[in-house]
């Protein structure tokens, strides 16, 4: 029944268009119990300086002000749309972490490095893909899991782009992970 609905609502999402495909994506999330990979809110630029050491948030490309604008209204949306926000990981990538912490608040938020982004150690990859897929595979609350990562990762993970700020709803398979649904925060 599960593989029905993951084959349904792929046929949806690629049939519907973006408003109603974020519409079908809302309705997954109402019925909780979801696993959400989320892209960073908007952060100018591509990539991050040479001089990148991710403790320190001044080396890194970080969200703009219309970025931090962005997450508070994907938090305030998730709570008035979407059953409760279970759990948050999120990448350690300043970027990632202040789009989580603006979303869903400090408390949710745990830092995960398998979500971190895989430019900087692509040979580590396929380990952080695994580790992420063990996840979404052994959750079974109610709620809602929400997973903040890098575009890359949801490529590397999904086989779909997905832009800044924009939720996949995903279900593990025997492969990894299918989408089954997205929503695009305008």
């Amino acid at each position: 029944m599960l593989r029905l609905l993951a084959v349904l609502s792929t046929l949806f999402f690629f049939v519907l268009p973006p408003a109603q495909a974020t519409e079908a994506g809302w309705a997954l999330l109402r019925e909780g119990g979801q696993v959400v990979l989320l892209v960073n809110a908007n952060a100018p630029g591509t990539g991050d300086p040479a001089h990148f050491d991710l403790e320190n948030c001044r080396t890194q490309r970080n969200l703009s002000e219309r970025g931090r604008q962005q997450a508070r209204r994907i938090g305030a949306l998730f709570a008035a749309r979407a059953e409760p926000v279970e759990r948050v990981y999120s990448s350690r990538y300043c970027r990632a972490l202040e789009t989580a912490r603006l979303a869903f608040g400090d408390r949710l938020v745990e830092p995960l490095e398998a979500l971190d982004s895989p430019v900087r150690e692509p040979d580590s990859q396929e380990a952080r893909n695994e580790a992420v897929v063990a996840l979404a595979r052994d959750y079974s609350d109610s709620g809602n899991l929400v997973l903040v990562t890098h575009p890359e990762n949801v490529l590397s993970l999904t086989g779909t782009r997905a832009r800044e700020g924009e939720a996949v709803i995903v279900t593990p398979h025997e492969n990894g992970l299918t989408v089954i649904g997205r929503i695009v925060f305008n």
